[in-house]
Formats: C-alpha cells, structure tokens, sequence
C-alpha cells in the first residue's frame, strides 16, 4: 500500500554565525516530529539547510578580509555538522547558493515581474540590517526594529516592488476557512491583527546597495530581496519549475505539511510567503508553526551578552539524547522556554536516570537475579495489572492525540508516565519480597514480565525524541523493535527469550561538580579566545612628550589617483593654514564618509612623499584582527587643541 506523503521542512539556517542551541532545538524539534511520522507509516521528506545571501553577510565577510562564499561555506559547514551531531535524519540539507535554486529565484522573479506582480520604483525608509526587514516609521518600537529590537538605518535606494496588497483580501479569507494554518492562536491573531487587518503595504524585494545575493538577470545592479530568495527554497529544491515543468518530487509532497519555524519570523512565512505562493498560482502550506524561544535567564542568547550555549558543548557534557530530552521536553508549546546548566542537570537525574534509566535497571537485573535472564511467563495475573497493562496499551493513541498537534513535549509526557507507572507498579508488588518465597515465583515472574513489556512499550514510543537511547533499551530487552503495530496486544516479550545485560543508561549527575567542571571549562574557553595583545618596551617619559598630538578637523578628503589604499586629507590644524597628510585608510573609509570629522594627527613628524604627494603627519587610529578604525573626538572639540 502506498504510504501517505508528509512535507516537513525547518526554516533555514542564516549563516551570519555558528547556530547556538536556541536555533538547534527548531532542528531537532523537526526531527522528532519526522521520526514519528515515518514510524506511523508516512512517506517523509524532511528539508533544512542555510540561507546564504544579503547584506548583513557580506558586511562580516568583508570585516573578516575574506570572500561571502568563504564565509558562507565555513558557516553552512558548522551548521550541517550540529545537525548531524544531534543526529537529525533529514532528507536534503539545502543551500540557496546552489546554481540550481538561484536560476529559478531569477526566473520567478521574471515571471512575477512579466505578470505584473512586481513593478519598479525607489524605497525610502527603515531598514534592520540583522533582520532584513523593512520598516515604515509607525511599525517601529521605540525607534528601533519591532522583530529584534535593534536600530534600523535610514534606507533610500532603486529597487523593485512586489504587490502584496493585491492578495492581501484572499490571504486574510484563507486563514479564516484554514484554522489550523498558523499555529499557535496566539501567533495568528498578532498577524491578522498588527498586520493584514491595518492593511499590506507593497513589499520592497530588490535591493542595489549591496552585491551578495542573487542578480536580477533583466537589470544589472539589483539583487533579489534575502527574503524571496529564502522563502521559495521550500519549492525550489523540491522540484518545482517556474516554467511548469513541476517534477514528480513535487507533484507528490507539495504542498507542504508543516513549516516549522521561529516566532521572530511568522511573518515572512504567513504573509510573503503565501502571497508569493498565491502569485506563482501554486498551493499554500498546510500550516505554518512559530514555535517559541529557548532562553537564558530573561532573555534571548547573545554572543555580546556572552550567554550562548552551544549544542557541540553540550552533547559533550551530558550526551546527544540528554539534550534532545531537555530542549523537546522543556519547550511549553505557545510559550518561551528556559535553559541552564543545572537545569539540564536536575532534569538528567530527576527523569532520565531516576524514571527511565533506573527502571529499566532494576528490571533487566531482577530478571538475571531471580531468573538467571529468561523471561518468565506471565501466568499469575491479579487486578492490580490491568491499570499497569491499560496505559501501556493506550501509549500509542495518547501519543498520536499529542503528535497530531504538535504538542512534542505532552507526548513525551504520555511516554513517562508509563514509565512512572511503571516505578509504582514495582513499589506496589515489591518483587525483591515476592523473591524469597517460592510459592511467590509464578506471581514474580508475572510481574517483572510485565515491567519487561512496558519498558519495550516505552522504548518503541520514545525513538523519535530518545533514538539512540531506545536503542540500547532493545539492546537490554534483546528483542527486536517492531514498531508501532506491535503494541496492539501486550504479549510482545517471548517467554523463555534471554533478556539482554543490564546497563547503566543515564548516570546520575554531582551537579556542584558538574556545575564548577562547565564553569572552568568555559573560562578556559574565553581565555583561549581571548586575542594576544603585545606591548611594545617601556620608554621614558620625557620622550613620550615629545610626540605632538593635535586635535584637526577634516575639511577635505579625497582618494589618491593610482592607489587603492591612499586617502589624502586636508586638515584644519588651528594654524590658520590647511595640513595635508596622506593616510592608508582607503579599505575602510570612503572619502565622504570623513568630511567634517574630528580627528587627531601626530604634527611633528618629518615630512615625506607617498605617491609623489606630500604628507606632513600621521592620523591616528586602531587596528586589531584587520579591523580598523579610525581615531575621532567630539565635535565639540577645537582645532590646534593638544592630547596631553
């Protein structure tokens, strides 16, 4: 019988810097999700991957002296490495500087511009560097972006408009008979509300201020908007042709099933990207997840606030299958969610060693104890085991009503709770009193027959969220997992089988000592980060005055005929007489970035000739890590004052 296709795809990856744990939870979130469905007998095809162009990319390729592409590959790299560390299965890990995708961005572009969708004019406005989002004055808070809360910039530039008000009636009418297309409530009430209700304006998709993204191919200097390039790789590299020529991929798992992105950018995907869809003429997705943050403390991660965790550190300290418990359990499913060091610990020991790990223990060694490994029969029932055998067999419904929703962390929650049932049922029947009688035997082994038969239960249920560690759980039980439809009846263990050896799944954490271990380590971290900063030898002080440091303002500045590196500057120095100096500052400074400047100038140097110009001095400034910046005072500063 041919399986159901199921579509789920991630937001891809921006690589502007290595994902931190906050952006690895969507990741592994999809995972499980995918996992799930491939166990309940879906056609998967799960896509993620790395958005690769705009501005914001190429200011830090060029702050690093190197290529986008060099930066782009370096990145994409780290993220395809986390992702596999986490052991996702995805299906394609994509790049949106592969040729392929970039061709068709240009030909949906055409397309959309040839039907007249998006037309030519000038933008001026707010623009967020970091999020690549354009801003009218009245969207702002507090005069900063309303997404991320940084500043804009003024933005004023040619470039190309695509029409969102033209389907913004037809959106607002398709979330209305589609409920279920923007999850959580919360999320689509704030799109209706703060955006489609007061009303779309057109949407800016060329930019011409910087080159690091896809051309326009019909008009040199424009390149396509970050945000139309990313949103359509959901199509393009599932198949689909801008010229119709859809391939069999496509015709069979578009539309997709679910996006599962970020909160910070619902937008992008509930409003451009089905008005895009809604263009092209093609189906929208079936529903469009925000998921909520992972915090640190009160706020989001942030390398300036130094707070960010990373997934490689912390499937170095506590395991793969520790963190994916932690991020898919400890994520409410509307709210934000907290992380810590110690919470990560107090959740290892409380539920993954004490509820899961210890019993599974107990039961694989009583079995050797009592029964020298075989399964016993399960032959003296009493009433007590069919509250024990109900949750067991109503796992797998319990889970599905959770999953279908994609409530990920009550469907983990309906797992443990046979697992803890589990832990009573032993506190109840005591095995270790019914051992030293023998008239007890048959009831023993009726019992520990049945804790052998909900753990595989557990193990089955739990290997889209715990993989690795339902691994080893079969590896215990020394049965094969079956899957899902072998949880129909409660007779899956064979008796007279040998059960597996006993091991420890989950060792129980000195959290003090892991704690002041995470703490060293990370300040070993920081100081090996930490730049070496070198001192030139000491001089005398009497010798230090004799540098003349001059306040001067900066009434001429021009590039130096010939050379790529030369500025050559005419300077106000309080004499009365305009001082020229010659300045290799040309890599980081434009001419008209300088004029008006206060800066300062060492006047008392010997002249000498750069380029056959003279230059009387030298301006001072600094540099580290090939980053330079040129050394200004306040305005309010005279000309001719002394740096003393």
């Amino acid at each position: 019988m041919d399986k159901k296709p199921y579509y789920i795809s991630t937001a891809i990856a921006y690589t502007s810097a290595k994902p931190h744990i906050g952006n690895t939870y969507e990741i592994v979130l999809a995972d499980a999700i995918a996992r799930y469905k491939r166990m309940t007998g879906y056609d998967v095809y799960f896509q993620t991957g790395t958005d690769e162009h705009g501005q914001k990319i190429q200011e830090k390729a060029e702050a690093a002296g190197i290529t986008p592409q060099q930066h782009v590959d370096k990145v994409a790299g780290e993220v395809k490495a986390i992702w596999d560390l986490m052991n996702t299965t995805y299906d394609r890990f994509v790049r949106t500087t592969d040729p392929v995708h970039m061709k068709k961005v240009q030909k949906i572009f055409k397309k959309l511009h040839d039907q007249g969708d998006i037309y030519k004019g000038s933008y001026k406005g707010k623009y967020c560097k970091p999020c690549e989002s354009f801003w009218t004055e009245s969207q702002l808070k507090d005069g900063c972006c309303p997404d991320c809360g940084r500043p804009v910039v003024d933005a004023e530039e040619e470039a190309y408009f695509f029409r969102m008000s033209k389907y913004a009636d037809r959106l607002m009418q398709h979330i209305e008979t589609h409920p279920e297309f923007i999850q959580p409530e919360s999320r689509k009430n704030e799109m209706v509300n703060n955006f489609l209700k007061p009303g779309l304006q057109d949407l800016c998709v060329s930019r011409t201020s910087f080159t690091w993204g896809i051309p326009v191919d019909f008009d040199p200097g424009h390149v396509v908007y970050v945000w139309l390039d990313a949103l359509t790789n959901y199509i393009t590299f599932c198949g689909y042709d801008p010229d119709g020529n859809h391939d069999e991929h496509y015709k069979r798992f578009w539309p997709a099933d679910v996006h599962l992105i970020g909160k910070d950018i619902i937008r992008f995907h509930t409003i451009y990207w089905p008005i895009f869809l809604m263009a092209l003429g093609e189906e929208l997705p079936k529903q469009v997840f925000g998921h909520p943050w992972l915090l640190v403390g009160e706020g989001k991660m942030s390398k300036s606030l130094g707070n960010v965790i990373y997934a490689d550190d912390l499937v170095r300290q506590f395991g793969v299958d520790a963190v994916r418990y932690y991020v898919l359990h400890e994520m409410p499913f509307g709210n934000d969610g907290m992380i810590s060091y110690e919470l990560i610990c107090e959740r290892v020991n409380s539920d993954l060693a004490n509820v899961l790990g210890n019993l599974v223990n107990r039961t694989i060694a009583m079995t050797e104890k009592y029964f020298g490994g075989i399964i016993p029969a399960p032959t003296e029932a009493e009433p007590l085991d069919d509250e024990l055998k109900k949750i067991a067999l109503g796992l797998p419904a319990a889970v599905e009503k959770r999953m279908s929703d994609l409530h990920v962390a009550d469907a983990i929650d309906e797992v443990f709770a046979l697992l803890r049932r589990s832990n009573k049922y032993i506190d109840e029947t005591m095995p270790w009193v019914l051992a030293k009688d023998e008239d007890s035997k048959a009831r023993l082994g009726t019992v520990l027959y049945n804790l052998l038969e909900c753990i595989r239960f557990a193990a089955t249920m739990m290997r889209p969220y715990l993989p690795n560690t339902a691994e080893k759980i079969f590896a215990q039980l020394n049965v094969e997992d079956k899957g899902v439809e072998s949880l129909s009846c409660f007779d899956g263990m064979q008796a007279g089988d040998q059960v597996g050896k006993a091991s420890i799944l989950f060792e129980r954490i000195d959290i003090p000592k892991k704690l002041a271990e995470i703490e060293e380590e990370n300040k070993a971290k920081q100081q090996a980060e930490q730049p070496v900063v070198t001192f030139l030898p000491d001089i005398p002080f009497d010798d230090f005055c004799k540098v003349d440091m001059t306040v001067c303002k900066v009434l001429a500045c021009e590039n130096v005929k010939k050379s790529e590196k030369l500025l050559k500057f005419q300077l106000d120095d309080g004499s009365g007489t305009p001082r020229q100096i010659l300045s290799g500052i040309a890599k980081y400074y434009t001419p008209e970035q300088l004029v008006g400047k206060t800066v300062v100038a060492v006047t008392n140097l010997p002249t000498r000739k750069m380029m056959g110009q003279e230059s009387c001095g030298m301006l001072l400034s600094a540099e580290k890590d090939d980053k330079l910046h040129l050394l200004m005072l306040d305005d309010s500063i005279e000309a001719g004052s002394k740096l003393c």
